[in-house]
């Protein structure tokens, strides 16, 4: 595959890049995991044997066994990464309030970021606020690791994943069953009619771990991405996780040894009560050294200007 090609040959001990070289790679592996000409479309009819298919591969998620702190005997509970995520899914259902940004309007985010280098060091914390274009068609401003970028507006035919454009995310399908297939789509040519094969979970995942990165989604997209990476296979669940303010929680991870984003370094946190997600665990290795990462979003919005705030 091109674009695992793509990916194993990336530099890890390369210096960070800027944003605006980040959006031009992304851009390029994009079009290189889609085959020629193939148009963005999105299915919209029932796909019941997709849901047949997703309903299967939900079923062979790992389970965990967490203890309760309630006495001598602690009972157990049972929790699968299914459960978490479709709790997370709910949860963040409860708590979302919808937006509709217009065209000449910017969507706001502040992430927290804290590294440390693995073996011990000392540890950084970074503050990144960005403000994007809703359509594309202005600069924006986006800021990775205390780096801020002025990032040029879209070109005709450039794209990157996860859209920025709101207009592109608006276009995808807020249903659990047809977002995988949604994906799909976008990586290479749609078929609905046919089940997601094994070799085409991998990039499913990551897309969807891609959307839950965005500050800000068009109204129900967020929870329709949790339920539908509950149906990845090799989704799993890790006790005692922490994230970025030292809160413990139950991470989820992806483990697939064939792809470069399924090494497992990457872990979502959610509360172990509530389910609500709480940040992201992950690792980045820059001059020889690695870092240990947590991150989460402490403010979103949507502003008129750049270095507006909500």
């Amino acid at each position: 595959m091109n674009e695992l090609k793509l990916l194993r040959e990336w530099d890890a001990d390369a210096p960070s890049l800027t944003d605006a070289a980040r959006a031009r790679a992304r851009f390029r592996l994009h079009q290189a995991m889609r085959e020629p000409a193939a148009p963005m479309t999105i299915g919209r009819r029932p796909l019941l044997r997709v849901a047949v298919a997703a309903v299967a591969a939900a079923t062979v998620t790992t389970t965990v066994v967490v203890a309760q702190n309630t006495g001598t005997s602690p009972p157990t509970q049972t929790v699968s990464a299914a459960t978490v995520l479709r709790g997370a899914a709910a949860e963040e259902r409860r708590l979302e309030k919808p937006i509709a940004p217009r065209d000449d309007q910017f969507i706001y985010s502040k992430e927290i970021i804290k590294e440390t280098p693995v073996g011990g060091g000392r540890t950084k914390t970074y503050v990144d606020e960005s403000w994007s274009s809703v359509d594309g068609s202005k600069k924006s401003y986006l800021s990775e690791l205390g780096n801020g970028n002025w990032v040029p507006p879209f070109q005709s035919g450039e794209s990157i994943w996860p859209p920025n454009r709101w207009s592109e995310l608006k276009q995808l399908p807020t249903d659990p069953v047809e977002l995988p297939i949604a994906l799909r789509g976008l990586l290479r040519k749609p078929d609905p009619d046919r089940p997601l094969r094994a070799d085409e979970w991998p990039l499913v995942q990551f897309g969807l771990s891609g959307l839950l990165r965005k500050a800000v989604l068009p109204k129900g997209l967020r929870p329709a991405a949790f339920e539908a990476l509950a149906t990845v296979p090799g989704i799993k669940v890790l006790p005692g996780q922490t994230d970025a303010e030292g809160r413990t929680g139950l991470g989820i991870q992806y483990v697939d040894p064939s792809t470069p984003w399924g090494d497992g370094k990457q872990v979502l946190v959610f509360d172990a009560k509530t389910y609500q997600y709480l940040g992201m665990r992950d690792q980045r290795r820059e001059g020889g050294t690695t870092y240990e990462q947590w991150s989460y979003l402490a403010v979103d919005g949507v502003v008129d200007r750049v270095m507006q705030r909500p």
